[in-house]
């Protein structure tokens, strides 16, 4: 088992994020990318994206396998700050299950925030990932 800061983690992405080509423009190697959801969480996008917790919900996302120092770069070091980790049990789209860090805001958006382009950009990134278009915005 690797101890190091090498070691990679599964990371449930449910926004723009999961677009590989962003990963890519951070510098972020796409390694493991698979598709698949979390039960128990919808997404919300006020000013920004977030999963909240919800019964009978389920969202759709992509799973990249990542550094703790990479995960790091895209939140903490992008001024993403308010997101704090969680681990999450996510199935995949071949129906096996698998714990992965999940990054959410630690408040949920308030009712009155929008953001518009970035639901736009998320809509045509999930589509493109064949994933399941959220319903809250």
């Amino acid at each position: 088992m690797d101890n190091s800061i090498n070691r990679l983690h599964d990371v449930f992405f449910y926004g723009i994020y999961m677009d590989e080509e962003i990963l890519k423009s951070k510098n972020i190697p796409i390694r493991n990318q698979r598709s698949g959801y979390v039960d128990g969480y919808a997404l919300r996008v006020g000013n920004l994206a977030t999963l909240l917790r919800s019964e009978n919900s389920r969202a759709y996302g992509m799973v990249y396998s990542m550094t703790q120092e990479e995960v790091y770069s895209l939140y903490e070091g992008s001024g993403l700050d308010a997101y704090v980790t969680e681990a999450l049990l996510c199935t995949l789209e071949d129906g096996s299950k698998i714990a992965v860090l999940c990054k959410n805001l630690a408040e949920a958006p308030k009712e009155s925030e929008s953001n518009n382009e970035y639901f736009s950009k998320l809509k045509s990134c999930m589509k493109r990932y064949g994933l399941s278009l959220p319903i809250e915005a």
